[in-house]
């Protein structure tokens, strides 16, 4: 076998779900193989390094083996080798968002409770009728 196609490997290797998923990924520029973009239908050799984005994250991996049928994960993870520095940038990323606040404790407002509502209902003060205009 002297090549595979980007997006069988890619399937094969397990980095996306199907081979449509892969396919769409590499039209849409998030796979890069030896520094240039490439097309679905491009071939890549033992020994290519490929940057991909997976889940909102920038992976670099060079390929060790050559495989066009998906198989088990520990078949799929002898078909590459991530690099350190990917690792590296991987974990601190995953620590980042570890440490971040939570989004949702930024929203003060949101439904209001029970008493929130009875605090506005006695906000009519005296007037019992939404249509009297005395003062």
């Amino acid at each position: 076998m002297n090549g595979v196609r980007i997006d069988k490997w890619l399937w094969a290797a397990r980095f996306y779900k199907t081979r449509s998923l892969a396919t769409e990924e590499v039209q849409k520029g998030h796979v890069q193989v030896n520094g240039a973009d490439v097309k679905a239908s491009r071939e890549i050799r033992v020994g290519d390094r490929i940057v991909l984005l997976q889940a909102k994250a920038l992976r670099t991996v060079v390929v060790n083996g050559l495989s066009e049928q998906r198989g088990s994960a520990t078949i799929a993870q002898q078909l590459y080798e991530e690099t350190a520095e990917s690792k590296k940038l991987r974990e601190a990323e995953a620590e980042r968002r570890r440490l971040s606040p939570e989004p949702a404790l930024s929203i003060e407002g949101g439904r209001p409770t029970k008493r929130d509502r009875r605090d506005l209902q006695k906000s009519w003060g005296d007037r019992w009728s939404a249509s009297l205009d005395k003062p």
